[in-house]
């Protein structure tokens, strides 16, 4: 029985069925744009107390929101092989050493907000799903202290929506292959992540082929916003970040670890529209043979570590927009990798600043660089 939620008048939770659709009241705790259509089972609520119900069946009551939210998720149809989908409707507390488990064929939409308490390890995430197919993740909403706020391992066709973590500690989105590295995880989407506060990483890959993201927003994380490892075959809307990494060598945007590599080169295949960074560490940071890499557009100010570092890095295109203040534009090579061959930067206005390449590279173009109060250190 697939499941409706509408809003009814009466202020105690009770269920009637009505043409084989069950009702139940909706508190005016919930979120008047969220959870709309059909679901087939859902967590809720009340009192103190957490209800999870699979049709006309209780198959959780207590306390606890995560015990809750994975009863209802159990319940959902065995060995099925189309999605389901779980409404949880209000927020609670979940501890940083427990996990929700999404298995596959399931989304899981999430109106309230999960506060993450005490201190946890390993992978352990509010939302964590490893070895499945076909989980969405529409919307969540994280505070606390996770050690990662979603952490998904060896995963194909994954959709994550909506998700906004206001952090403490820990990182954001995590997606990789590192249970089984001779399997990547592929056909991932990505609509929209904010995450502050977090002391890692706001969204990281490692080991995905096929990613599509539309934003991230980083707000004053301790590492990037937006770190693809390993990582190939990638479409990226707009990367925003203030303060990301400030005091280190990390980057609103960084590729590091062979990401762009595909068969022992680097063809144009990790694509991204905007980077935008103010203050932080790195504004753009490719490193450690990656490549394969073009930013349409960079807006980067002031940040407090290399606007754009490139460092043994292969077919890397800046294609436009300004950089003003902050540490320097720098080419650069470390000696166990080779040197950089075809990295290209065009149509940039730069403001207090200094390009620098050294050593020089292979198949540097520089063109239609509007300097401002700027000096060049090229080959």
């Amino acid at each position: 029985m697939r499941l409706q939620r509408v809003r009814l008048r009466a202020a105690a939770l009770v269920a009637a069925v009505v043409s084989g659709v069950l009702l139940i009241p909706q508190t005016t705790a919930t979120a008047s744009n969220c959870g709309g259509g059909s679901f087939h089972a859902e967590a809720y609520s009340s009192g103190g107390t957490w209800t999870a119900r699979r049709g006309g069946s209780v198959v959780y009551t207590g306390t606890d929101m995560r015990s809750a939210v994975q009863a209802a998720i159990n319940s959902l149809t065995p060995n099925r092989s189309s999605k389901e989908r779980v409404m949880v409707w209000q927020g609670g507390t979940i501890s940083a050493g427990a996990r929700i488990s999404l298995p596959s064929h399931t989304i899981l939409d999430s109106c309230g907000t999960i506060a993450v308490s005490g201190s946890g390890s390993g992978d352990m995430a509010p939302v964590y799903s490893r070895g499945t197919t076909n989980v969405e993740v529409a919307r969540l909403f994280v505070t606390g202290t996770p050690v990662y706020g979603i952490f998904m391992r060896n995963v194909t066709n994954v959709s994550l929506g909506q998700i906004d973590m206001r952090l403490s500690r820990g990182l954001g989105v995590r997606i990789d292959n590192r249970g089984d590295t001779s399997q990547r995880s592929r056909n991932i989407t990505i609509n929209s992540v904010y995450v502050s506060g977090a002391s890692s990483h706001a969204v990281e890959t490692y080991g995905v082929d096929g990613i599509t993201i539309g934003t991230v927003t980083a707000r004053s994380v301790g590492e990037s916003g937006l770190l693809l490892n390993d990582t190939i075959n990638a479409t990226v809307g707009t990367v925003d970040a203030q303060n990301a990494g400030s005091g280190t060598g990390y980057a609103a945007f960084r590729v590091a670890n062979r990401n762009g590599r595909v068969n022992n080169a680097y063809p144009t295949n990790i694509r991204v529209g905007t980077v935008k960074a103010t203050g932080g560490g790195r504004g753009v940071f490719c490193v450690s043979e990656s490549g394969g890499l073009v930013i349409d557009r960079v807006e980067l100010s002031n940040t407090g570590n290399n606007a754009i570092l490139i460092e043994n890095c292969y077919n890397v295109s800046v294609s436009g927009g300004w950089v003003s203040g902050g540490g320097e534009i720098r080419l650069a090579a470390r000696s166990e990798f080779p040197n950089n061959n075809g990295i290209y930067l065009r149509n940039l206005t730069v403001t207090n600043q200094t390009i620098r390449e050294s050593p020089c590279g292979v198949n540097t173009e520089f063109q239609n660089i509007t300097m401002n109060n700027s000096s060049w250190a090229v080959c």
